[in-house]
């Protein structure tokens, strides 16, 4: 089963009023949305785009942000049908051995009652700061919707502890709004109270790639390591769901809408799409988190799930990396 989202013993439980509160809240959301999932699909003129597999779920970017930068492409001469399509013209200038990308963020005008005569612009653009973008506006009266493109070794966060530096590739593709909280972070140049709390090795339940050995079970230990990315005096805004849900080992994903989350150790295609993955461990810093999964721990009981906690939570910084040093 996956693991508990509530994040013991760092705030108290919610008690049981607050729980079906939340219960009949979920339930309505999911009415409602199953309803208009059933209009769009009823409708005969409803235009629906078919995207690449669930691991990135389309590239939709953030509605309500128009970003700046040098225009490799002008909207009044390039127009796409969707903002999934700009972003793949935007991806199509990265070489195709993962290398650099000559665009590196893209805006769309998708709203077509605002955008009038500019409805399907497609900008490609080229940031000085791919984690450091420009921003020429934001909020709910701004028209269009603008994504990141992150090339080899472009988008990398590091997750510095004294066992070391977890990289972590970040997913603007699928993730938009994972990826503007980080670089809300590095803004921050804070990260007061971000910590690993829960550290749970694989057992006899998976082998050293992270595959499930036949006929074990999916544990408990769960072979993860979670912890917070709150900053201590600054409030959290909840992040909704987004596109990549497949938890694999390397897996950076948020437990719920954050702040809590989890690097995976394993290959967990049994949790099917209940998490919210942002990110990936670069491979060769993994020994890292297998590290702080054999650290000292004491066990608690989360909603009758067995977990282990560390005795000692391992704190650390966000920084900007690359695939080989600090930027």
């Amino acid at each position: 089963m996956p693991p508990p989202s509530l994040p013991l013993p760092l705030r108290s439980r919610p008690s049981d009023a607050r729980r079906r509160g939340r219960l009949i809240t979920f339930s309505l959301a999911l009415l409602v949305s199953f309803l208009l999932a059933l209009a769009y699909v009823s409708f005969p003129t409803a235009s629906r785009s078919r995207g690449p597999p669930p691991t990135a779920v389309g590239c939709t970017g953030l509605q309500g942000v128009e970003l700046w930068g040098d225009a490799l492409s002008w909207g009044s001469d390039h127009r796409t049908p969707s903002a999934a399509a700009c972003c793949a013209a935007c991806r199509a200038t990265c070489r195709g051995d993962g290398g650099d990308c000559r665009c590196n963020s893209w805006v769309f005008c998708g709203d077509r009652r605002r955008c009038g005569n500019r409805f399907g612009e497609c900008w490609l653009k080229k940031q000085t700061d791919v984690l450091a973008p420009s921003v020429i506006a934001r909020g709910e009266d701004v028209m269009w919707t603008s994504g990141l493109v992150f090339g080899k070794s472009k988008g990398i966060v590091g997750l510095e502890t004294n066992l070391g530096t977890l990289r972590v590739q970040l997913l603007p593709d699928c993730a938009p709004r994972s990826v503007d909280y980080f670089i809300e972070l590095l803004g921050l140049h804070n990260c007061a109270g971000c910590r690993f709390y829960r550290a749970e090795g694989r057992g006899n339940l998976w082998d050293a790639q992270g595959d499930s050995i036949k006929n074990a079970a999916s544990g408990p230990p769960y072979g993860l390591l979670q912890g917070t990315l709150e900053v201590d005096g600054v409030a959290f805004k909840e992040i909704p769901r987004e596109g990549c849900s497949v938890v694999r080992r390397g897996s950076v994903a948020w437990v719920g809408s954050g702040p809590e989350f989890l690097i995976s150790l394993a290959n967990h295609e049994e949790w099917k799409d209940t998490y919210t993955v942002f990110g990936s461990v670069v491979l060769e810093d993994m020994a890292i988190a297998e590290e702080m999964a054999t650290l000292p721990t004491s066990t608690d009981v989360w909603s009758n799930v067995t977990v282990r906690l560390l005795k000692d939570p391992v704190y650390f910084k966000v920084k900007r990396k690359s695939n080989a040093s600090t930027v």
